[in-house]
């Protein structure tokens, strides 16, 4: 994919696509939701990701994407500390700005 192409993605496809990737990513996991992946719904707290789960789905979302070394730094990290969990929406909005 092109950057131009990836520029013209819209917010909804981003999060969409985004949906697509953690849905196939935990399809083995022995993971209940209470309900459908959303843009509150928290890596942590929700899927029961662990920190090398969060390093793997930042490769799967760069080969979803066609995308290589997003500054993921961005939103894993605040004030030079990791993040306690992470919303679905705050990648994907992560991701837009990146596309824009």
């Amino acid at each position: 994919m092109t950057n131009a192409a990836q520029a013209e993605i819209p917010p909804e496809a981003i999060l969409a696509r985004l949906k697509d990737v953690l849905e196939d990513f935990i399809e083995d996991w022995d993971t209940e939701l209470e309900a459908p992946i959303g843009r509150d719904t928290k890596l942590l707290e929700d899927l029961g990701f662990e920190s090398i789960d969060i390093i793997q789905l930042v490769v799967a979302i760069e080969e979803a994407f066609g995308k290589r070394k997003l500054p993921f730094e961005q939103v894993l990290m605040h004030e030079g500390r990791y993040v306690d969990d992470l919303s679905v929406g705050q990648i994907a909005d992560f991701l837009h700005e990146q596309f824009a």
